[in-house]
C-alpha cells in the first residue's frame, strides 16, 4: 500500500472549507485500487493554512492512473475561458508519495 499526501498551503481561514471537497463523492469512489481519503489540517500556523490530503492506495501504479484519468483532469480543471475568475485560496503544494512500511491497530 502506499499513501499520496498532497500539502496545500491556502490563505489563512480557508483550510476548514476546502477539507470537505477532498471528501466529497465523486468518480474517485470506485477508482481501482483507491482505499481511502484522510483530510488533516495542520495546527498553530500564524500566516497561512495546511491541508494534507492524504490518499491511500493499493499501489503507486493505481495512482498512477487516477493521476492520467480524464476523471482526474474533470476533478481539478479551472473555470472556462471568458468565466469569471475567482481568486484562488492555494498558494501552492507539494505531492508527497510514501511506502507503508508498518502499521499498528487498535486491538478490539
Amino acid at each position: 500500500m502506499v499513501v499520496v499526501t498532497n500539502r496545500i498551503r491556502v490563505k489563512k481561514g480557508m483550510g476548514q472549507a476546502m477539507a470537505g471537497r477532498f471528501t466529497a463523492p465523486g468518480p474517485l469512489d470506485s477508482f481501482q485500487g483507491f482505499v481511502k481519503v484522510e483530510v488533516l489540517l495542520r495546527q498553530n500556523l500564524d500566516d497561512h493554512d495546511e491541508v494534507n490530503v492524504n490518499m491511500y492506495w493499493e499501489s503507486l501504479a493505481d495512482f498512477t492512473v487516477w493521476r492520467e484519468s480524464d476523471a482526474f483532469r474533470e476533478a481539478h480543471k479551472r473555470p472556462e475561458p471568458g468565466a469569471e475568475p475567482k481568486e484562488s485560496p492555494i498558494l501552492g503544494s507539494e505531492l508527497v508519495t510514501y511506502d507503508v512500511a508498518a502499521v499498528k491497530e487498535a486491538r478490539k
